[in-house]
């Protein structure tokens, strides 16, 4: 029971790394520590234990970065993560703002053979309900250069590619309004002294300030519409 909730933790410190850009840059323990929802002295020891097991390259005071084995780890655990999602959503019918929470509680439990069989019968699937790129299963994984809905200005075009999944009440109020990855936005209009936008999306025009938009992220369809 040690081992697997031991083998449990370093896998949640392992993603949490990656999610920070830790395949690429040193992320702090202050990051690390505020994604995890933990304290920071435990992130110190955690660290030096990654570190110690080949999974991280780590330096005292200044942060960690996944070593080669540590990203295909990370990887390994955020493909099941994202194939239990869509498993959720497209087979049992779930509702998208509920799967990240169910994910996080299976993700350890999917075995080699249960995500293979998973990845066939879900067609080797490219993306998870929220938009966010599936590693392949050699580990592959696909990067975009997305920016956030809020960063777009008046008379823009723009398509959502991903939404962030861990706020279960926004993701409804998002699906309610029609912000969901694929969906076209054109940005009708922005007040910078109110934070307000307008944005077109469907058949309806939307007031949102820049929380509202706050984790939903796109790129340009073409600079100007039409």
């Amino acid at each position: 029971m040690i081992s697997e909730q031991t083998s449990q933790a370093v896998q949640d410190y392992l993603k949490a790394i990656h999610r920070l850009g830790g395949a690429q840059a040193v992320v702090t323990p202050v990051a690390i520590a505020a994604r995890l929802g933990v304290r920071a002295p435990a992130v110190t020891a955690m660290q030096k234990r990654l570190a110690e097991a080949g999974w991280i390259e780590y330096e005292s005071g200044m942060g960690a970065r996944l070593t080669e084995r540590g990203v295909a780890e990370a990887r390994r655990v955020i493909r099941r993560h994202r194939l239990v999602e869509l498993f959720l959503t497209r087979v049992l019918g779930l509702d998208w703002s509920e799967v990240d929470a169910e994910a996080e509680a299976l993700e350890h439990a999917v075995s080699p053979r249960l995500e293979q069989a998973m990845a066939a019968h879900l067609g080797e699937p490219l993306e998870d309900p929220h938009g966010h790129p599936i590693p392949t299963r050699d580990g592959t994984l696909a990067h975009r250069q997305l920016q956030r809905l809020s960063h777009f200005r008046a008379g823009q075009r723009v398509i959502i590619r991903e939404a962030q999944d861990d706020n279960p009440e926004r993701l409804r109020r998002w699906q309610t309004l029609g912000l969901t990855p694929g969906a076209i936005v054109d940005i009708v209009s922005y007040q910078p002294l109110d934070d307000l936008f307008e944005v077109h999306v469907g058949d309806q025009v939307i007031p949102l300030g820049s929380e509202g938009l706050e984790g939903l992220l796109g790129e340009l369809v073409f600079d100007q519409p039409g």
